[in-house]
């Protein structure tokens, strides 16, 4: 799941600035189990911008980060003064996407992607480097795990399996020799791994997904057209078109 963390109200409060009517819109999904965002936390912001004398409420949806979602909000969103989003960076995104006219702002950090290792505490797992090998390493992943994200063995300062960068942590090699002497396979540790590719991650630029066999065009030389009638609303779901 995608980890979030509240704003400081002091700086939640400098972004809102002379706004009055404000929507405190929640999300239903990660950042609801991670206790940031979600319901609960979207009407005690309310709540607390109500004291500060703004006029406050709160919505929470599904997902921000589908427009489908959001879209029957936009009545809410051009009745308010601004939206603080407590949704991740994709939510944020989203609602711009779906009123760029509107003062949207972000109450939340975004962190990282990790899981809950236990009640109120999470772990990062995954960068997102787009190219998975965490098989090779007994299901811990070094790139994440590994402060040095080093791919060929510990740096040698760990002690009493402990990381050296963080003392607190458990040397992600630790785990992973533990695991592979488990699963009877150290031999993998012998294959010398090349250097990491980093133009699947981040780091090669902006990244997308295509599904060829979910676009409306898919497999056809002629490409649909989407018909949008003025009755409609400007946005239609994909799985819903007029198509001509």
């Amino acid at each position: 799941m995608i980890i979030g963390e509240r704003k400081p109200i002091p700086e939640i409060l400098a972004m809102l600035g002379d706004s009055k009517k404000v929507l405190v819109l929640g999300c239903g999904t990660c950042v609801t189990v991670c206790l940031t965002g979600g319901d609960k936390e979207a009407k005690e912001l309310a709540s607390l911008l109500r004291i500060k004398g703004y006029e406050a409420n709160s919505l929470t949806v599904e997902r921000q980060c589908e427009l489908e979602f959001i879209h029957p909000l936009r009545e809410s969103i051009q009745s308010v003064d601004a939206v603080i989003s407590l949704a991740c960076g994709i939510g944020v995104q989203a609602l711009f996407e779906l009123d760029s006219e509107k003062s949207i702002y972000p109450g939340l950090n975004t962190t990282f992607m990790g899981m809950p290792v236990k009640q109120g505490y999470w772990e990062e797992r995954c960068w997102g480097c787009g190219n998975c090998i965490i098989h090779l390493f007994g299901g811990t992943c070094p790139i994440t795990r590994c402060a040095k994200s080093l791919l060929n063995g510990p740096c040698g300062g760990s002690k009493d399996g402990k990381c050296e960068v963080k003392p607190d942590r458990d040397c992600a090699w630790q785990l992973i020799y533990d695991r592979l002497k488990k699963l009877n396979r150290l031999d993998w540790l012998l294959t010398i791994q090349p250097p990491k590719d980093w133009s699947t991650s981040r780091y090669g630029g902006h990244r997308k997904m295509t599904r060829e066999d979910m676009l409306l065009c898919a497999g056809s030389n002629r490409c649909c057209k989407v018909v949008i009638s003025p009755s409609l609303p400007k946005w239609v779901r994909p799985r819903d078109p007029i198509l001509r």
